[in-house]
């Protein structure tokens, strides 16, 4: 099992923020579907104020080529992302157009 871990921001608006949360406590079905069909395990999401990160395990067969290959073909993937956009804004440091930003792993403590 991999894990991945992403940083992202939200527009730092009290109303947004509470949609944004109320979209994800009931994600469209095929949004679901979309993310466990790419090779996702497990999803988590963690919000302090508008900065928001995410912890994603995944199987064997995921890649990032494949999984932006499948939503690039996926209307109902896209037209969430297009909506998501209303509630999101790059973090500082992300490329044009990027959401989810990849972090780092500089530190693991083990037994």
């Amino acid at each position: 099992m991999k894990q991945y871990t992403f940083a992202l921001d939200l527009v730092n608006d009290p109303q947004l923020i509470m949609e944004y949360e109320n979209f994800h406590r009931a994600i469209w079905p095929e949004i679901e579907s979309s993310i466990l069909e790419a090779g996702v395990t497990k999803m988590q999401i963690f919000r302090f104020e508008d900065r928001l990160f995410m912890i994603m395990e995944v199987d064997d067969s995921f890649s990032f080529e494949k999984k932006a290959h499948m939503d690039e073909h996926n209307p109902k993937v896209q037209e969430w992302e297009q909506l998501m956009w209303k509630y999101q804004s790059a973090i500082p440091g992300a490329k044009e157009n990027e959401k989810w930003v990849l972090m780092n792993k500089i530190f693991e403590l083990k037994k």
